[in-house]
């Protein structure tokens, strides 16, 4: 994709979303890095429903310690890998408060020490809480760039590398949120929604996916009796041998 399209790629995206954001709800940087640990291998909504009663007892890392890992496991249950995610959730929460005296750190090699902290984690944490122009890459934002052409790589550090690269501003602050909300909503992954694409013209997919009601009609091919019977017997020839009446009730 030229400069050009690149810019007015985002440029349409923003005007359709001018405020995009994560979905995943949080109160502070701390709670906000919980919920993008718990993110891993699940959606946002489940996430959230899992957070929401236990964010509103547990606002720092010492109440996360102080409600340790067996009643953090029962408050996500809900949410895969909750075993690990728990005892991973509960030793950042000792770290942050060992090394930080609680408070989250803002560069990428700090968070990335944390456990259960990868590169992804780390880039939605500094650019959502602290407003630092990175590109977490995800399985939405991973899929957008191959299949647009806007920036395509063979694996997730291929692609932020590119889109480090191509984003112009005055959009690289808020790219990430808007190519994952375009992945997650249009651009899905069996279907993808072209007919409804603020960008359909500028995107390298093909064929593009037609309107619902563009779509040709399916139509069922009759088969024909000998085919629904087998073997050429029609349903009206009784099998040889077997009597079609119906048996009598035993006395």
């Amino acid at each position: 994709m030229k400069s050009d399209e690149v810019f007015e790629f985002f440029r349409r995206l923003a005007e359709d979303n001018p405020s995009p954001t994560t979905e995943l709800e949080s109160a502070n940087p701390y709670q906000l890095l919980v919920a993008v640990v718990l993110s891993a291998q699940a959606t946002d909504a489940s996430v959230n429903v899992a957070t929401k009663p236990l964010f509103e007892h547990v606002k720092t890392p010492q109440d996360m310690v102080d409600l340790g890992e067996e009643r953090l496991r029962e408050a996500i249950k809900t949410i895969g890998l909750f075993n690990t995610k728990a005892r991973n959730v509960i030793a950042l929460s000792q770290a942050l408060i060992d090394k930080y005296g609680g408070g989250v750190p803002r560069t990428r090699e700090q968070l990335q020490e944390l456990p259960g902290v990868g590169r992804k984690t780390a880039n939605v944490v500094l650019n959502t809480a602290f407003g630092e122009e990175t590109f977490a890459v995800d399985t939405h934002v991973f899929r957008v760039c191959n299949r647009t052409g806007l920036a395509p790589g063979k694996n997730v550090d291929e692609v932020e590398a590119k889109l480090e690269k191509v984003v112009p501003q005055p959009f690289r602050r808020d790219a990430h949120h808007w190519l994952i909300l375009h992945g997650r909503y249009t651009c899905k992954a069996r279907l993808p929604e072209c007919w409804r694409c603020p960008v359909i013209d500028l995107c390298r997919y093909e064929p593009k996916t037609l309107a619902p009601s563009a779509r040709p009609a399916r139509t069922a091919t009759p088969r024909s009796s000998a085919a629904r019977t087998g073997s050429g017997r029609t349903a009206a020839t009784p099998t040889a041998g077997r009597s079609r009446s119906r048996p009598t009730r035993l006395p």
